[in-house]
């Protein structure tokens, strides 16, 4: 029985038992339909998988290809009988350097943008909560990103010497200013929301607010951030690798690159260069493309119909 008739409604007379019909349909929710946007374009699915496809393979380097020895008997040889990758100056398989450089290159991508997009994030929400701190964030923010970033890196790299927990620390310190730029413009967006008015009259910690509210409001933004920065962060690796700063112990795809510059063939053998080049182009290019798709997802005005 409705709760506004006065009477019997006509089906009730005749004995019918009304059936209750919803008010209003609910939507769905964000993520489900960001998700289903995002599996609609080809370029977006083909990214996730090339990025899905590396992680495997870094895990999975041990299974993949013996760690490359200190040298071999095929010196220079090119992609064919004795490698798939062919050989260096020293007669190492190509194929494992690749191989055992994703591990390295895809937790150099991992560690930094995670320390980057934490510290980063954290700014920029105590910025826009706190508006007496956003103004000297803002300075320093600025300042940071008008900094030659290269030199510095190189600089720090080179005093505090070549190794892997050295060039995550370098790459991260010079990627969180990008990233509070970003979430800060959302979070701001977000304090100023009622629902967020609303929070400070129910409670007066702010870390409650900002940890419940605002920052799984601004997550949409910091998964892009991890996206971009991850792939700046295998370029930033690469680029000190190559200038010889990387970790000497360990493989990456700078170091195929600065080894082959350094054996003085990096112009004869072709096979030294193509292949870790390709490699991070894959990375970033895939990287690049997903941020893109995925941010055009979750906007509602570009999801297709």
């Amino acid at each position: 029985m409705s709760i506004l008739s006065n009477g019997p409604s006509p089906a009730e007379g005749a004995g019918v038992i009304p059936v209750a019909e919803p008010v209003a349909s609910e939507q769905p929710r964000a993520s489900v339909a960001t998700w289903r946007s995002f599996r609609r374009e080809p370029l977006g699915i083909g990214s996730l998988a090339v990025m899905a496809l590396l992680i495997v393979v870094a895990v999975a380097a041990p299974l993949l290809a013996p760690y490359p020895a200190s040298y071999g008997q095929h010196v220079l040889a090119p992609p064919g009988r004795f490698g798939v990758f062919g050989t260096d100056s020293l007669g190492r398989d190509v194929y494992g350097e690749v191989i055992w450089g994703t591990q390295q290159s895809v937790l150099v991508a991992v560690a930094a943008s995670l320390i980057a997009i934490a510290f980063g994030t954290a700014v920029a929400v105590l910025g826009a909560y706190f508006r007496r701190l956003d103004t000297y964030i803002g300075i320093i923010v600025d300042l940071t990103l008008s900094l030659p970033v290269l030199p510095l890196m190189i600089l720090i790299a080179a005093l505090a010497g070549p190794s892997t927990s050295t060039i995550i620390f370098v790459v991260a310190a010079f990627s969180w200013p990008e990233v509070t730029r970003i979430v800060r413009s959302q979070a701001l967006t977000v304090v100023g929301l009622p629902y967020v008015d609303a929070a400070r009259l129910m409670t007066t910690s702010s870390t409650w607010i900002l940890v419940r509210h605002v920052i799984p409001a601004v997550t949409p933004v910091i998964v892009v951030s991890v996206v971009v920065t991850a792939s700046r962060a295998v370029l930033s690796a690469a680029g000190l690798a190559f200038l010889g700063l990387g970790d000497p112990n360990t493989w990456s795809w700078g170091r195929i690159l600065y080894e082959a510059q350094q054996s003085g063939a990096m112009s004869s053998a072709w096979w030294l260069t193509l292949f870790p080049s390709l490699a991070i182009l894959l990375l970033v290019l895939a990287a690049t493309l997903l941020s893109i798709t995925y941010n055009d997802a979750r906007n509602p005005r570009s999801r297709r119909r």
